[in-house]
């Protein structure tokens, strides 16, 4: 599903995000990526979602080198994967089902189809009943689960998560961990960037741990 060959990015004043990574996350996989801040998550997972190119070396995704994909190409390949970011990012103004649909409506996809996806998304996330709420309206953690729904509702194979508990409480952050797993039980493959280790050894899956751009260890 991914591999990561001799992966280095260099941003300018020479700093390396990442070194010489090797890594490689088999279709249905449950992976963590793990370490201190700046070790070099982010930037992985930037690189999967073409946010960032590689310096040097190759990143493939379901066998296709993604580093040399055209410009006009990287929207198609943002659409068959979901992102998570720790802030939510969703739009204030519109209602929940709104915020889920965005992804379908950029698709073209029938305004029928749209409404039964979206439904279906919510109910994943144990917020089906909730589609015409704002999201001002929602605790912290009914706002992450919107965007966890935002990121399935086109039900991609692969799905990647930047620190997405990183502002919620331990309880709150083990309801998303478990989000996650459920969604990995059906068949979606999950690449998740936290420093929750005790929360892992609660959630299970295989660690990455990175530490100054480089994987020095890994588990499961």
């Amino acid at each position: 599903m991914i591999r990561f060959d001799n992966v280095t990015k260099r941003y300018a004043g020479g700093r390396d995000g990442l070194s010489e990574v090797n890594l490689e996350v088999e279709a249905g996989e449950l992976v963590f990526l793990t370490g201190h801040s700046g070790a070099g998550k982010t930037t992985l997972l930037k690189l999967i979602a073409l946010i960032e190119r590689p310096t040097r070396g190759q990143v493939l995704v379901d066998g296709r080198n993604i580093g040399r994909l055209p410009a006009r190409a990287i929207p198609k390949h943002r659409r068959s994967l979901g992102m998570v970011f720790q802030d939510h990012k969703l739009l204030p103004e519109r209602t929940v089902f709104e915020n889920v649909s965005l992804p379908l409506i950029i698709a073209g996809m029938p305004r029928r189809e749209i409404a039964r996806r979206v439904r279906a998304a919510l109910d994943q996330v144990g917020l089906l009943g909730r589609e015409s709420a704002k999201p001002e309206s929602l605790s912290t953690g009914e706002q992450q689960r919107v965007g966890i729904a935002r990121a399935v509702v086109s039900r991609p194979g692969l799905l990647i998560a930047d620190e997405p508990t990183g502002n919620l409480d331990p309880a709150l952050s083990l309801e998303i961990m478990t989000v996650f797993k459920r969604l990995n039980q059906v068949g979606v493959t999950m690449l998740i960037a936290t420093h929750d280790l005790a929360l892992l050894d609660l959630v299970g899956g295989r660690r990455v741990v990175l530490a100054d751009g480089r994987v020095s260890g890994g588990s499961g």
